[in-house]
């Protein structure tokens, strides 16, 4: 079998490009890719995290969590919702949603309704097309 050994860091570890923590008896959590962690203020939010509260709502059929360029906060989240077929949601609705769930600051700063979130031949969401799409285009306070 063959390894490349850029695949590992100094100490051995596999780098996937994953984030995960390991509980006190020993269960691995993986939270988020770290290319989709969004850092606000210097604190990370996980897109993994704020895509799994939108696509829990029964109007939401699909959901991205993205970063923005922000001028105080370096990036702020933003999400974008594609509906289920004929259903009607406000952007104040889904970001109300968040609201019990999650800290007040890694809520979403906007919610934007799209006709599809781009997906690859394995059905991860492409977030670089749509930070590409996007991130530029998203004016935040």
């Amino acid at each position: 079998m063959y390894c490349n050994n850029a695949s590992f860091t100094q100490d051995g570890w596999f780098d996937t490009g994953d984030i995960a923590s390991i509980d006190a008896d020993g269960f691995v959590t993986i939270l988020d890719r770290s290319k989709d962690l969004i850092k606000s203020g210097g604190e990370w939010i996980s897109s993994v995290e704020l895509e799994n509260i939108a696509m829990a709502h029964p109007k939401i059929a699909d959901a991205a969590a993205i970063a923005v360029p922000h001028p105080k906060w370096d990036e702020r989240p933003v999400i974008l919702v594609k509906l289920v077929d004929g259903a009607e949601l406000s952007e104040a609705a889904v970001l109300e949603m968040y609201g019990h769930k999650i800290a007040k600051w890694q809520i979403p700063d906007r919610a934007i309704f799209v006709d599809e979130i781009p997906r690859n031949a394995t059905g991860k969401i492409v977030k670089t097309k749509l930070r590409e799409t996007y991130a530029k285009d998203v004016t935040l306070a």
